[in-house]
């Protein structure tokens, strides 16, 4: 017999079993006696019989007791981004708790991504949406199965959500910094389109297709025009929400004719890069220039200077959505988290 084409019926009748002793010799070996268990095990190794497939056995079952936590983004995301790491350990913790698995899908392109989406073998999806965000949901729609976005972006009340509350914390950000006197600003976006960074005019941030980025600028300049900020004189500079596009963002903050004296960007991702691309510059933070971060990854706590942000309850995005995932009632729940001013050394008075 070939190997690999021998099947569960064939060991039985090798062995002189039935095809349920066969089966429970492999899957509850107590109820067999040791002789007969002994001699099904003894057939199937010299026939070449390895087991029951697992996952015929969870398909028939009808869960697979697996979560997917999927991104566009290169696998190398989730352990390199700071943000991610952090959600990470809250989506492990609540999957160790009820014993479930974890499976990263991520892709390269995107027909590898469509592939690795219809084949994993999963319960339901966590989806990071931060670039790609709208293919990777109609990717996981055509799935069928629950699924929950974070850092979602995208203003679609048909789809369940977690996250933050963006134009509060933004709100927050911009007060602190104009509290302190400040009445230059800069502003270092996370992306209002895929795949581009640069200057942005704030005309084209009411289209920008993550309503993230959109609320953070909406509530940064609610406060300034409060303060007498003429905002249509705050440059914005959209990056791609990685270290190089923030030095380059610096840098051309840095070549107008009136640079700033505050800098609001939407990650500590972005304000960590900024903070040394000034630093190489002869620029010292907060004395001349303060900078404010977004997020609360636990970096921000420890560089030099310590970084003021606006803190999300980032673990707890990651077992909120566990918990999505796991009790999922076929309805679509939006949950909006609050975020706290946390202030540190990075953020100061202007100099007179």
């Amino acid at each position: 017999m070939a190997k690999g084409a021998v099947k569960l019926a064939d060991v039985a009748k090798a062995a002189g079993v039935s095809q349920g002793t066969a089966s429970n010799a492999f899957s509850r070996p107590e109820v067999v006696r040791d002789e007969v268990r002994e001699r099904v095990l003894a057939t199937a190794k010299e026939l070449g019989y390895t087991g029951p497939d697992p996952k015929g056995r969870l398909l028939r079952a009808g869960k697979v007791n697996a979560i997917g936590v999927a991104t566009a983004e290169p696998l190398s995301y989730f352990f390199e981004d700071p943000f991610a790491r952090v959600v990470m350990e809250g989506i492990t913790e609540l999957c160790d708790a009820h014993g479930a698995g974890i499976s990263l899908v991520s892709a390269a392109n995107d027909e590898k991504l469509a592939w690795n989406i219809q084949s994993a073998l999963v319960d339901g999806f966590i989806l990071f949406c931060v670039e790609g965000g709208p293919r990777l949901v109609e990717l996981t729609r055509e799935r069928q199965l629950p699924f929950v976005a974070l850092e979602l972006g995208i203003n679609d009340p048909s789809i369940s959500a977690i996250g933050v509350d963006n134009l509060e914390g933004a709100r927050q950000a911009a007060r602190h910094l104009a509290d302190l006197g400040h009445r230059r600003y800069g502003v270092l976006a996370m992306p209002f389109f895929d795949d581009r960074s640069g200057p942005v005019p704030f005309a084209e941030v009411p289209t920008a297709i993550y309503s993230d980025s959109r609320s953070r600028v909406a509530g940064y300049f609610e406060v300034l025009k409060e303060r007498g900020i003429d905002t249509d004189s705050v440059p914005i500079y959209e990056t791609k929400g990685e270290e190089r596009t923030a030095r380059e963002a610096v840098d051309y903050l840095l070549s107008l004719p009136e640079p700033p004296t505050a800098i609001l960007s939407m990650s500590d991702r972005l304000a960590l890069a900024a903070i040394e691309r000034l630093q190489e510059r002869g620029l010292r933070v907060p004395q001349d220039v303060s900078v404010i971060g977004f997020d609360g990854i636990p970096e921000a706590a420890f560089c030099d200077p310590a970084l003021t942000t606006m803190a999300q309850p980032i673990a707890e995005i990651g077992r909120q959505a566990v918990k999505a995932i796991l009790e999922d009632d076929g309805q679509v729940h939006r949950v909006t988290l609050p975020v706290e001013l946390v202030v540190r050394a990075s953020t100061a008075p202007p100099r007179e």
